[in-house]
């Protein structure tokens, strides 16, 4: 079973090639600890929320881009040896300064419910944060399975829905702020994967018209109102 290394943050729009030479520049050490795949997102279509969004998750300021991102290993157990050899790995102490603000980023593993599709590397994401009751983990499952098949019916090549396994509290933010967690519920970090932008606006448009996907808000075992969403453009896949 894989597991996930999920991130949000907030970067500075003018640092963009600097985020992408910084997490470039960290993807063999990740590699060598046993990440399987790392993928930066770079925010396109975020939009504000009544409730929760993305760009409160992380307290976006008016001149910065939400970042989501995600590492993959190929179980719990690589993933928490990494992060042990990184702690004390030198060559992280000596990587230059991020540049964004590290306090605000967001981060937390999460072991997937589901992960289907075909994958590849992705021209577009829509990623996701929702809280849902713990108790209600096998008809999220489920309702997410359906889903999945309707999305990969109208051009999505991956989707991946991943259960809070170690979300642990921020000092500023974290994922628990974010979709505004209540003690009975569980955060899920997920994120659909499509050939390109274009794919991806002709086939959210044929995915709110499948019936398959009408059934009413009263059948959604989660509060929609806190789910967080957006669109993002890959910017690292390695």
């Amino acid at each position: 079973m894989t597991y996930v290394q999920g991130f949000v943050a907030a970067v500075p729009a003018a640092n963009k090639d600097a985020y992408i030479k910084h997490a470039t520049e960290a993807v063999p050490l990740f590699k060598e600890f046993g990440a399987t795949r790392m993928v930066e997102t770079w925010g396109d279509d975020v939009p504000d929320g009544k409730v929760t969004d993305f760009k409160r998750a992380v307290k976006a300021k008016d001149d910065e881009v939400v970042l989501f991102s995600w590492i993959e290993y190929p179980d719990k157990a690589t993933h928490d040896a990494a992060g042990k050899k990184m702690m004390s790995d030198p060559r992280f102490q000596e990587m230059p300064e991020m540049p964004f603000d590290g306090q605000r980023m967001i981060w937390a593993g999460f072991d997937p419910l589901l992960d289907e599709g075909s994958g590849g590397k992705p021209g577009y994401v829509d990623g996701y944060l929702v809280a849902v009751p713990t108790e209600g983990k096998q008809a999220y499952k489920d309702l997410a399975s359906k889903a999945s098949q309707v999305f990969r019916d109208h051009g999505a090549t991956r989707v991946v829905e991943a259960w809070g396994d170690n979300v642990p509290e921020g000092k500023v933010t974290d994922f628990i702020g974010a979709v505004q967690k209540k003690d009975d519920e569980s955060v899920v970090y997920s994120w659909v994967e499509w050939p390109s932008k274009a794919a991806r606006d002709e086939g959210m448009k044929k995915v709110m018209e499948d019936e398959r996907m009408k059934s009413g808000p009263d059948s959604m075992p989660f509060d929609g109102q806190r789910m967080v969403f957006g669109g993002f453009a890959p910017i690292v896949d390695a």
